[in-house]
Formats: C-alpha cells, sequence, structure tokens
C-alpha cells in the first residue's frame, strides 16, 4: 500500500516541476525554399538570407539620451516621455544571450523580398 502511494506521488511531482526551455546554439537554414510569394501570389522558389545591419535611427535610445544632453526636453511643465524617472537597479537590465532571427526570402521570379513572421530564438544562423 504505501510503495503505490509514494510512486502516485512521486508522478504528481514530476508533473509538477517546471519544464526548462533549452535555445538552440546553431541552426541550419536550406539556401533556397518553395515558398508563397504575396506579389506573384503563387508558390515560386525564395532565396534565404539575414537582414544586413542598417545606419542607427535618430529615435533609438542612444540618440536620445545625446538629444538630452544637449539640453533638449529640459525647462518646466510636462516633458513627455523625459518626465519619467530612469530605469532602477531592480528592472532586468543588459542584453540577452540570443537575438531573434531577421530571415528574409527573396523571390526568383519578381525578385522582391519579404520578411519572416515570426522568429525564433538562436545564436548563430548558418545556410547551406
Amino acid at each position: 500500500m504505501k510503495n503505490g502511494c509514494s510512486a502516485r506521488l512521486s508522478s504528481i511531482i514530476f508533473l509538477n516541476t517546471p519544464l526548462i526551455l533549452l535555445f538552440a546554439v546553431k541552426m541550419k537554414f536550406p539556401k533556397t525554399v518553395n515558398r508563397f510569394c504575396p506579389f506573384c501570389r503563387k508558390h515560386t522558389q525564395h532565396k534565404v538570407f539575414t537582414a544586413k545591419k542598417k545606419a542607427p535611427s535618430p529615435l533609438k535610445y542612444g540618440s536620445k539620451i545625446r538629444a538630452r544632453r544637449r539640453g533638449r526636453a529640459r525647462g518646466s511643465g510636462n516633458l513627455g516621455r523625459y518626465s519619467k524617472p530612469p530605469v532602477t537597479q531592480w528592472k532586468m537590465t543588459g542584453k540577452k544571450q540570443t537575438k531573434k532571427t531577421d530571415l528574409r526570402y527573396q523571390c526568383a521570379v519578381c525578385s522582391k523580398t519579404h520578411t519572416q513572421k515570426k522568429g525564433i530564438r538562436l545564436k548563430k544562423v548558418e545556410f547551406e
């Protein structure tokens, strides 16, 4: 009787433990894929590649900090986004270990590019 009870309890404890999801270190993608092209409105061959890094936007975090140091958004009254206090130490800071994939697909027929809908977290993307 006791053995049966402990077996049931251990299975219950095992089921209630949180699952640990591991991120992939490296993932291989094919160089060409047959996908639906929204411009051609049919399935065609697509070349797969990652998006290149572009010039930084003037609305990004670092540019806004430089703007504030230059003297913008100072004075009396409501200063909009500059009215908030700085992020405190208890909030999550630092960069993540992995970045989301930003894959682009270029149609072989019309040579127009479209993006993937949802990226997954990977350390490294490799095309073969």
